[in-house]
């Protein structure tokens, strides 16, 4: 990487802010944001906020006009280099005749990953890759892991009493947290494509699983995991006024009521993948939504289906709520795993963040060894 300036830190931490603006809003797209700086001076940014409308250079391009001539552009993530729903924006950059681009992150999308820095650099224009690239590449997780490795990033959301409990013995668990906490899982939810539940808390809770936020503009999919298809038609996630908005997939293994039918006539997307235990096979689940362009799920269930995903090795980062609560061991732990008989076999978790949310306690933490 060339010698980089405060400057040049200041114009792409701004171009970072301008990319966060499509926090809820650009999936699949990644969330990217454009700054074109001349003479020490701001001539043009924008931020890409919706997949088919205008990218974050174009945007920037538009505001600088001839202006760009000569001028460094900042950029988060690396110039397309093919049509998609809009043309290549790398074809723009160079047409604008920039004299640097300066580039957070490559891009892990196969169809561009690194053509569109050689079709700058091909043309003369010095190119810089790197800067804030952590930041970068923690702003669009779910798209790189989408490209990289053909799953979604998945992000479990557990509250639980400081004794680690999830729900009484008999299945109760609203409310455990206050809330403060629970309006801060709205924003999980809005920035992600799906809310991931399994038939265990559709049961016990009846949870709508939608975004209350005066700010979101987009529902994401609701999926359930029911695996013999026991989902109640009254459920809160079947009302019509909803299923328009935001779409419920029911993802299951048997129909032995031959209930699938009257599901579909509800309105919800029914799916079968069986594995060989006759249960939803997961990985394949994830897969097939990260086909669908499903960049990060968000998932919000019980012991069951958290233990089955960690245990399967299929969780990105847990956000736990522990809330100043003491529930005792009868109560539903966080994850429903095989026993383990030797503290080698105990999964290791990475802390990334510790802070206080009303009177709740947040922790973010991925397991060790996590690609993403």
């Amino acid at each position: 990487m060339s010698t980089l300036s405060t400057s040049d830190y200041t114009y792409m931490n701004l171009a970072l802010r301008l990319a966060a603006q499509g926090l809820y809003t650009t999936q699949p797209n990644p969330r990217v944001g454009c700054v074109i700086v001349r003479d020490n001076q701001i001539v043009g940014q924008g931020a890409h906020l919706k997949a088919g409308e205008p990218h974050a250079e174009v945007f920037a391009l538009r505001q600088a006009g001839a202006l760009t001539e000569g001028a460094d552009v900042y950029v988060t993530l690396e110039p397309c280099s093919h049509f998609g729903k809009t043309p290549p924006c790398v074809q723009a950059v160079l047409a604008a005749k920039p004299k640097r681009v300066i580039i957070a992150m490559q891009d892990p999308n196969p169809l561009v990953a690194g053509r569109g820095v050689a079709a700058l650099r091909a043309q003369g224009v010095e190119v810089v890759v790197g800067l804030l690239e952590h930041e970068a590449v923690a702003l669009n997780v779910g798209f790189v892991a989408r490209m990289t490795r053909g799953l979604p990033y998945v992000r479990s959301k557990i509250a639980a009493s400081l004794d680690g409990r999830t729900a009484l013995s008999n299945g109760k668990s609203q409310w455990i947290t206050g809330e403060a906490a629970r309006q801060d899982v709205q924003h999980w939810r809005a920035q992600s494509c799906v809310i991931l539940t399994g038939i265990g808390t559709v049961l016990a809770d009846d949870p709508s699983m939608t975004v209350r936020l005066d700010s979101a503009i987009r529902q994401p999919m609701r999926v359930v995991v029911d695996s013999r298809l026991q989902i109640p038609l009254d459920s809160k996630m079947l009302e019509p006024s909803m299923l328009t908005h935001s779409p419920v997939l029911v993802a299951y293994a048997a129909d032995a009521q031959q209930r699938a039918v009257v599901l579909k006539a509800k309105g919800a997307e029914l799916i079968a993948i069986p594995n060989q235990r006759q249960q939803v096979d997961l990985q394949q689940l994830l897969q097939v939504l990260a086909q669908r362009g499903v960049n990060e799920v968000l998932v919000e269930a019980g012991q069951g289906l958290n233990g089955a995903l960690l245990h399967a090795g299929l969780i990105d980062e847990l956000v736990f709520y522990y809330a100043p609560k003491l529930m005792g061991g009868a109560a539903h732990g966080m994850f429903a795993m095989p026993e383990f008989t030797s503290m080698q076999q105990v999964p290791d978790l990475q802390v990334l963040d510790v802070r206080q949310v009303g009177a709740d306690i947040r922790v973010r933490a991925k397991p060790v060894g996590c690609a993403v």
